[in-house]
């Protein structure tokens, strides 16, 4: 008896105890179950996030790097040493780590439902709908046909049937969150291709489900095909009873969660317990407790605020940290050293083959059948053949079902990995997108020009509603009264495209202008932006269009610069990366906007205004009659300096503005002192000879109104300087160049904030008492790039500016 239950426990070790009692008291914290997971999620995060950093460059989306994560801490690498996985992921473990691995991903699915929109589907068009089933038929058939040749040598003896289907949903499935990544990444969201690919990967996505469903009914320990029946006909009423009864709860929390007001508590916990609940009942009927929390995420209405708190509430915690504990889950069951031989590696040749044609082909082929052009229609193959993470399900709950063994789960896994990770690379080979080229036959790319009544462009940036009022007051003050028409707007909201799931619902809402903006009034946290600007559109009759754009922050310059372009704006007005906290004081919002700046700085085919927000004009929009503002320009001279100057101008065309111009003249030195003297610097001459001309035309506006008034000041030294600027500092704004020309500007010198310039960087320092806003303008200057950032440059945190 004794050695039948020593026997017993050797073959079922004890389960491990949650928690230890300290190293102090004798205890191995590896040998109990909370401390192991902690080192496991510790580990996890460091590997797939380094994983992560590595493949930036490559563009590859966080899915590759989860994916190859879980690999190398698997018995494929690091799983070699057998002493370091029986410490870290020994057997008994495994089961409270697929576990919360499980949970995670019925919340992932849950996210995963969110981001597809039912009312997106039922608008897709017969040529999409076309091109998603030949993207779905051909790589199924020969994904059955690949099953009998897997049956034949390394797949002996499974259940024919759920092997047949599986191997199907495994080759024609199209990872739709993963493909979405992609195309925001490559900026093709909102071109024809990118369209056409988010809708047919929403259809291939839905398709996929319901097979991958009626495989788990097949896969049943039970051999009767009575029972497969019955699982799969409970899993259809399942559905039809969640269509029922779920929508109407949730437009009933949705209509009582209001926008700009947090959601209550109580529906988010309400609705995450229904989660839980209906993966228990799928889990019950025999399918996958992943499914009913996917058919409740579709279920749930993506318009107002309550989609985007449930999204707000799960995505970091599920995404960011049980998601990548599922990866190393499917990393510890992929063993690629079960793929040696000849045989074995030509079946992984021979897998990743039949995969990429069958999708490949089978897109390419109807969609030149649509008419649609061939190099649209080869990119379009390209990117349904991404896998990634809906992949991976789908061989885990084979593998879990012992429908697929060791050798063919590590084959599907590795050309899982391949086909997502070359879809970046080839549709960058393949595709360049049909953008629209360089204008250049517009003239007005500065704020100063000869006809002063033309029209005035300006494509104003802002991250957030703190920006908002002061944004508006700002436009409000450049429109002037008399003029109609003179002002046109375009109000960007720059949005950070990441990997959760509330970027995709963002993605959602793209406009068909060729970059990632959305239309006006669909997500609850850009609503109220929309009401803002709309209301001031009527209010002023100032042409102002809202947009947003969605992009990562080391290329969104690339869309700031291209729809400046787009737009012929003269100006680019962008917020400064700190705002202002309630002591008075700059604090820094992000410094990722820092170096958005510095780049569109560089890069825009026009001028560029950095605004350094002190609250114009207050919390809320001044209307026309009670504007009264005092704005100041600081004239050293130089190209910079003019365009500050010609805004000055603009604004005193409004009847509540009163502008004052101080020139800033070098005083003569006194007799004794040595003066150096530049001889035949022409460049120099032009320069004085530009300003002389231009505050001559701007003496005559003096002469002819009393709401400017001009002054000269005689400084000596850069303290002389500021002691000048300082009387001034009760003003509402500063404009100032960013390169002022001169000795006086460039004694202010300073290097924290480069882009500011000296005098700007002088008037947002936290030793210049002053509450008054700055506007530092940059004149375009026919092309020429303006790198002024030697000093600071290798700061930055990466060189990827140059792709613009």
């Amino acid at each position: 008896m004794a050695s039948n239950a020593t026997s017993a426990n050797a073959a079922c070790p004890l389960p491990m105890k949650a928690t230890s009692n300290g190293a102090f008291q004798g205890d191995n914290p590896l040998d109990f179950a909370l401390p192991l997971l902690i080192l496991q999620i510790c580990l996890v995060l460091v590997v797939s996030r380094g994983l992560a950093y590595l493949l930036k460059p490559l563009r590859q989306p966080r899915v590759i790097a989860e994916i190859v994560g879980g690999i190398l801490l698997g018995p494929s690498a690091l799983g070699r040493n057998k002493n370091y996985l029986h410490a870290v992921f020994p057997s008994r473990s495994l089961t409270v780590l697929d576990t919360i691995a499980n949970i995670g991903l019925i919340f992932f699915l849950f996210l995963a439902g969110l981001e597809l929109d039912p009312k997106s589907l039922r608008k897709t068009g017969n040529q999409v709908l076309a091109i998603a089933m030949a993207g779905i038929s051909l790589p199924f058939i020969l994904g059955i046909g690949t099953s009998f040749v897997l049956q034949k040598t390394i797949a002996k003896g499974v259940d024919t049937a759920p092997f047949l289907v599986f191997m199907g949903v495994a080759l024609s499935i199209t990872a739709f969150p993963v493909l979405a990544r992609i195309l925001a990444e490559l900026k093709l969201l909102t071109t024809n291709v990118g369209r056409m690919a988010m809708s047919a990967a929403a259809v291939n996505d839905i398709a996929a489900w319901i097979l991958l469903a009626l495989a788990v009914a097949l896969s049943g320990n039970e051999r009767s095909p009575l029972v497969s029946l019955w699982v799969f006909l409970a899993g259809c009423g399942f559905v039809i009873c969640c269509i029922l009864i779920a929508p109407p709860i949730f437009r009933w929390m949705s209509l009582r969660c209001h926008e700009g007001e947090p959601v209550e508590e109580v529906y988010i916990c309400a609705t995450l317990a229904v989660v839980l609940a209906a993966g228990f009942a799928t889990d019950a009927i025999g399918i996958h407790a992943m499914f009913g929390a996917f058919v409740l995420g579709i279920l749930v209405p993506k318009d107002g605020p309550f989609a985007s708190a449930l999204v707000e509430k799960v995505e970091d915690l599920v995404s960011g940290l049980f998601l990548p504990l599922y990866f190393v889950s499917s990393g510890l069951k992929t063993n690629v050293a079960t793929i040696k031989g000849p045989q074995s590696w030509g079946l992984l040749v021979f897998v990743i083959f039949t995969a990429s044609f069958g999708k490949i082909v089978g897109t390419v082929g109807v969609s030149l059948f649509c008419k649609v052009p061939f190099n649209e229609a080869l990119v379009l193959g390209f990117l349904m053949n991404s896998k990634g993470l809906v992949e991976l399900i789908v061989l885990n709950i084979g593998k879990d079902r012992k429908v697929l063994n060791d050798q063919t789960f590590a084959i599907m896994v590795l050309m899982a990995l391949f086909t997502t990770f070359i879809t970046t690379p080839l549709v960058t080979a393949v595709y360049k997108p049909a953008r629209k080229g360089r204008i250049d036959d517009y003239k007005y790319r500065t704020i100063g020009r000869k006809n002063a009544n033309s029209q005035l462009r300006i494509l104003a940036c802002f991250h957030g509603s703190r920006n908002i009022s002061s944004l508006i007051n700002l436009i409000e003050a450049s429109r002037g009264i008399q003029k109609r028409d003179a002002l046109c707007v375009y109000a960007m909201h720059l949005k950070e495209l990441s990997e959760r799931s509330s970027a995709i619902l963002m993605v959602h809402k793209a406009r068909k202008n060729g970059l990632p903006f959305w239309n006006k009034g669909y997500h609850a946290d850009s609503s109220h932006v929309i009401v803002a600007f709309e209301a001031y559109r009527q209010l002023s009759q100032v042409s102002i269009r809202p947009m947003t754009a969605i992009s990562s922050m080391a290329n969104i310059h690339e869309d700031i610069c291209a729809t400046a372009e787009r737009k012929k704006a003269a100006v680019i007005i962008l917020p400064f990366h700190k705002h202002q906290r309630l002591d008075g004081s700059l604090e820094i919002t992000r410094n990722d906007f820092r170096w958005v700046n510095k780049r569109v700085l560089e890069h825009a085919r026009c001028s560029v205004g950095i605004f350094v927000d002190r609250g114009l004009g207050g919390t809320s929009h001044v209307s026309a009659s009670n504007v009264s503002y005092h704005v100041t320009v600081l004239f050293f001279g130089g190209g910079d300096d003019r365009e500050a100057l010609a805004y000055g101008g603009r604004m005193a065309e409004h009847p509540g503005i009163r502008l004052v111009v101080i020139r800033f003249v070098a005083e003569p030195p006194d007799e004794g002192e040595i003066v150096r003297v530049d001889v035949g610097d022409s460049s120099r001459t032009k320069i004085i000879s530009e300003d002389e001309e231009l505050l001559a035309e701007f003496k005559l506006k003096v002469d002819n109104g009393d709401s400017i008034k001009y002054e000269e000041r005689m400084v000596k030294n850069a303290a002389e300087t500021v002691a000048a600027i300082r009387e001034f500092n009760s003003c509402n704004l500063f404009l100032v160049g960013l390169r002022s020309a001169g000795e006086l500007a460039y004694a202010l010198k300073r290097n924290e904030c480069p882009e500011l310039g000296p005098v700007g960087g002088l008037l947002a320092s936290q030793d210049f008492p002053t509450t008054a806003s700055v506007l530092v303008l940059q004149q375009y200057h026919n092309g020429a790039p303006m790198n002024f950032f030697s000093e600071s440059e290798e700061h930055l945190p990466d060189r990827d500016s140059e792709t613009a």
